[in-house]
């Protein structure tokens, strides 16, 4: 199937790297693999951090949703699209251009990752809500990443079936690699940070960024400062406007304890996740963490905390261990259980490979997205 694949948010091609961006990669990644021929209709970006804007963004959208179905259907029928797909969806980044795109070609339109913010309805967001809530009700098929999305469309989409589980997932094959060449990695490391590797290494990967990155940064402080009677160093993988401030915040939290790598490549930092023991991070409002999941297909154990979609990346009490929301204490005793078990890290780091390169591989999201989109295009051409 041809499939014209849009990404209101962040297009997949931004030179900023994100979570966002990588996300929507890995969803054209595992539409190739199931069979379909993508092509990227736009990088307009509807997202825009002043509301102001939105109206704006509504005119050049809507102009640009005109000339695209004009310029389509211009073209022979066997040339266009035969299905609209929309990744990350919500009042801040709605899809001026999939409904109607896909209504004057009269294909399907899908949406992956869809968020409800019913609270947003009548304030200064109301229009970016409003063409969000309209796209939800108008998507053939909605692909959520976690329950807590699925729980927040019911309101919007009454019944089951245009709304179909499509849990976070990556291609684990770099990160399997890595752990493969763990005692190189670690040597390596060791050699060029000064780190001691008979003593426990904890990583995190994040972008430094103020909000809730910063937040997460904050709250993991907090934690690991209950634990300065055992031996470990924190590897920190990231880089971005708020830099200073989180290393000074880990700093004065736990003096001396943190290595900081910068930003890395794939490559790099699929190694220095091989190289660690496990991975803490308190996801403060996060939708689901992917770092938290190339982690555990790199082998590691993660302690995070049980809130939105961080359930669907970790199996708790299988590849990690979940702390309630918000408990600077109660994420440290999870963190210290793994440090003074080294058994239980590494039976836990085993079982987070086989979860994360198995059931949240790129074959198994393909293969869920194969039969997904033959169920709508078989729907619609019944219609």
């Amino acid at each position: 199937m041809r499939i014209a694949f849009y990404a209101p948010l962040k297009p997949p091609n931004h030179t900023t790297p994100s979570g966002d961006r990588r996300v929507a990669r890995l969803l054209i990644e595992a539409l190739e693999r199931a069979g379909h021929a993508v092509e990227l209709a736009s990088c307009f970006r509807s997202y825009d951090p002043d509301a102001a804007r939105q109206a704006a963004l509504r005119e050049e959208g809507v102009a640009l949703a005109r000339r695209l179905a004009s310029e389509w259907r211009a073209q022979p029928r066997a040339s266009r699209p035969e299905l609209w797909f929309t990744y990350h969806v919500y009042y801040k980044s709605p899809d001026w251009l999939g409904p109607s795109v896909s209504a004057e070609l009269g294909i399907p339109y899908v949406i992956a990752e869809a968020s409800h913010a019913p609270k947003r309805a009548g304030g200064p967001w109301a229009i970016g809500h409003d063409a969000a809530v309209e796209a939800i009700r108008r998507a053939d098929l909605l692909l959520c990443p976690t329950r807590h999305d699925v729980t927040g469309l019911r309101s919007l989409v009454p019944g089951s079936e245009r709304i179909l589980m499509l849990s976070p997932f990556l291609d684990a094959a770099p990160f399997r690699a890595a752990a493969a060449a763990r005692a190189g990695h670690r040597a390596r490391l060791a050699a060029a940070r000064g780190l001691d590797p008979a003593v426990p290494w904890i990583v995190v990967a994040a972008m430094m960024r103020p909000g809730d990155k910063l937040a997460s940064y904050r709250a993991l402080g907090e934690a690991l400062a209950h634990l300065e009677d055992l031996p470990w160093r924190l590897v920190v993988a990231g880089d971005g406007a708020a830099r200073a401030e989180v290393e000074s915040v880990l700093e004065a939290a736990v003096p001396g304890r943190a290595c900081f790598l910068g930003e890395l490549g794939p490559r790099e930092l699929a190694a220095a996740y091989a190289a660690c023991d496990l991975c803490a991070w308190p996801a403060v409002n996060e939708a689901y963490g992917m770092a938290m999941l190339e982690a555990q297909a790199a082998g590691l154990p993660v302690v995070s905390c049980a809130l939105r979609g961080v359930p669907d990346v970790v199996a708790a009490g299988r590849s990690g261990l979940l702390a309630p929301p918000a408990d600077a204490g109660a994420l440290a005793q999870l963190v210290r259980s793994l440090l003074v078990d080294p058994e239980l890290r590494s039976s836990m780091g085993h079982a987070a490979a086989d979860f994360a390169c198995g059931e949240r591989g790129l074959g198994a999201a393909a293969d869920l997205l194969r039969h997904a989109l033959e169920r709508v295009a078989a729907g619609a051409a019944a219609a």
